[in-house]
């Protein structure tokens, strides 16, 4: 990392496809440091949230109810852990961003992995797992265990959402998805987030017609919408990191930020949730159409540029400085970011014959 940024001072370093055991510990290593972040960990998080977020929006909810929600995660891994403390901190700033405030916001979750629920009964507990292990004493009133098995947990804590981010093809079986049905929400979200599509923890057609059409679907693979009867459709949304992970890049590097913070990734997701109208995500659709993903992208680079600013962070990019990034309204820091975005234009090559 330091020969790269000796040679190339300006560059941002997206991290990917690591395993679970180092993405963490490089992130942690180097993300006070240089201008990186890992897309697997933060931009599969943003994305999750953005998504969760429009499902609140969903269900007729003002986006702070988010901080409200139960939400149950099957899996364990990178990707899950980074949904954990990217959602728990989302929820803590609704809840007043302080140290109590994530706290009460972690209470909100309950994790899954191989082993079944996680308590701080287990032995040997994964550290970046552990600040969401559900307390012991509280376990008998809600009727589970330490290893409790996923359709268990849904059952007894009837979630508001459940989130699939174990690359475990068809973990949402049929058992699942019939006790989400008992959910307390009036419109619960099921998140099939795992890729490829083998990996996916369910199908839309298996939510929809498992659950009720009601749902709110999300899934880390393309699936088809499902048709309903009746002139109905059942919205097939998938949360790609392609939505956000050009945004923070471009956000980044336009503000010349020394660091990416968790605010900046924080508001690049909240972007994208907003780039849905209301009567969109009255239908259940969450997530935009990708044919509009250079306008998301503008979108969600100047919510980040303007973040760095709130932050200061921001130490300007070529003929820009800092303090003119700060004075740019809204409107003029998007256009400031389309300036500088690549237009793929080519010249048209023409081959004559010998």
């Amino acid at each position: 990392m330091e020969a790269v940024f000796t040679r190339w001072p300006h560059v941002i370093v997206q991290f990917e496809d690591f395993q679970s055991k180092w993405a963490f510990k490089l992130l942690q290593r180097y993300r006070n440091h240089y201008r990186m972040f890992n897309d697997d960990v933060q931009g599969t998080a943003g994305v999750a949230i953005a998504g969760l977020l429009g499902a609140v929006r969903a269900q007729g909810r003002p986006i702070s109810d988010f901080a409200k929600q139960k939400i149950v995660v099957a899996g364990a891994g990178s990707a899950g852990i980074g949904v954990l403390n990217a959602a728990s901190k989302a929820m803590a700033r609704f809840l007043g961003g302080t140290e109590s405030a994530l706290e009460r916001a972690r209470y909100q979750f309950w994790v899954v992995d191989a082993m079944g629920l996680v308590t701080e009964a287990r032995n040997d507990i994964d550290v970046d797992v552990a600040p969401f292990a559900r307390k012991v004493e509280e376990l008998g009133s809600q009727d589970l265990r330490e290893g409790s098995n996923l359709a268990e947990v849904v059952r007894k804590v009837r979630p508001d959402v459940l989130i699939g981010l174990s690359a475990v093809g068809g973990l949402f079986t049929k058992e699942v998805l019939e006790a989400l049905k008992e959910s307390t929400c009036a419109r619960p979200a099921v998140f099939a987030m795992s890729n490829p599509t083998n990996n996916a923890e369910c199908t839309a057609e298996q939510a929809f017609n498992t659950v009720g059409h009601h749902i709110v679907f999300a899934s880390g693979s393309p699936f088809p919408d499902v048709d309903l009867g009746n002139g109905q459709i059942g919205h097939s949304n998938q949360g790609n990191n392609m939505y956000l992970f050009p945004g923070i890049g471009l956000g980044t590097l336009i503000s010349g930020a020394r660091l990416i913070s968790d605010g900046m990734l924080q508001a690049a997701a909240e972007c994208l949730a907003e780039c849905m109208t209301q009567e969109e995500v009255q239908r259940g659709i969450i997530y935009p159409s990708t044919s509009r993903i250079r306008e998301i992208t503008m979108e969600v680079a100047a919510s980040v540029v303007k973040e760095a600013v709130a932050e200061d962070l921001v130490e300007g990019y070529r003929e820009t400085d800092a303090r003119e990034l700060r004075r740019m309204s809204k409107e003029e820091t998007l256009e400031h970011v389309e300036k500088h975005m690549w237009v793929p234009n080519y010249a048209a090559l023409v081959y004559h014959k010998q």
